[in-house]
C-alpha cells in the first residue's frame, strides 16, 4: 500500500489543501491520502491557532465526499511540537509494510535541512513536492504534466538524501491561503470561493477568526 501524508495546521482547511492532492493522486498511485492536522508546527510556535478540534472538524467536513481521503488525529493527540519524523515512525508501526509519500509545498523545499532528523525522514518517506498557489519559492517545480525526480544534489549537509527520494508533481495551483481566508472573515467578506460550503458554515457558526480570535 502506498499512502500519501499531508500535514499542516489547516487553519482553516481550504481548496488549496485538497485540489492539488486530488489532481496528482492517481498518477502518484496513492491507495489513500491521510491528512494530519498539527498540534503545533515547529516553525510557527509563536502563532495562535484555532483549537485543534475545530481544525480537525473543518478538515473532516472538507474531505468527507472522497473515499480515498482520511484524517488522523495522531499529532493532536500527541500534543507538543508536531515533528514529521515522529509521526512517520508511528505510522510505519500502524501500517506495517506500507510505503509513505510526505506531501509538501514547493516553498518548503529549501527548509528541509532545518527539519528534525532529515536523514531519518528520507528513510521513512519519499517527499512529493506540490506547487503552491500563493507566493513562495517554487524550487524546481516542473511545468508540464507528469512527475520529475529532483536533480542530483550537490554534496551538502543540507542535502543528506538521494535525489530519488524527492519527486516533483505537476499540479495546477490554487491561489488561496489560510491567512487570506482569516483576514476575509475578520473583514466580513465572503470566503465561499475558497473553502467547502460546510467549512464556511462551520466557521461562521462557531465565530472563528473574528476580531480578537485566532
Amino acid at each position: 500500500m502506498r499512502i500519501g501524508i499531508c500535514g499542516g495546521t489547516f487553519d482553516p482547511f481550504h481548496h488549496g489543501h485538497l485540489e492539488p492532492v486530488l489532481a496528482v493522486r492517481e498518477e502518484m498511485q496513492w491507495d489513500r491520502v491521510i491528512y494530519i492536522p498539527a498540534w503545533r508546527q515547529p516553525f510557527k510556535t509563536e502563532r495562535v491557532f484555532a483549537a485543534g478540534p475545530h481544525r480537525f472538524a473543518m478538515a473532516a467536513l472538507a474531505i468527507q465526499q472522497h473515499d480515498s481521503l482520511f484524517l488522523s488525529p495522531i499529532e493532536l493527540e500527541r500534543g507538543g511540537i508536531s515533528y514529521s519524523v515522529d509521526t512517520l515512525e508511528a505510522l510505519h508501526q500502524q501500517y506495517e509494510g506500507a510505503s509513505f509519500d510526505l506531501i509538501i509545498g514547493a516553498d518548503n523545499l529549501a527548509d528541509l535541512h532545518r527539519w528534525k532528523s532529515p536523514a531519518r525522514l528520507f528513510q521513512l518517506a519519499r517527499f512529493v513536492v506540490l506547487k503552491r498557489g500563493v507566493a513562495g519559492r517554487e524550487s524546481g517545480a516542473v511545468e508540464k504534466p507528469g512527475l520529475s525526480s529532483a536533480p542530483s544534489p550537490t554534496p551538502d549537509a543540507r542535502q543528506p538524501t538521494p535525489a530519488a527520494r524527492i519527486v516533483f508533481a505537476a499540479n495546477a495551483t490554487v491561489p488561496v491561503s489560510s491567512t487570506e481566508i482569516r483576514e476575509r472573515v475578520r473583514a466580513g467578506q465572503s470566503i465561499d470561493a475558497f473553502v467547502d460550503p460546510l467549512v464556511s458554515r462551520y466557521i461562521h457558526h462557531y465565530g472563528l477568526y473574528k476580531e480578537g480570535q485566532p
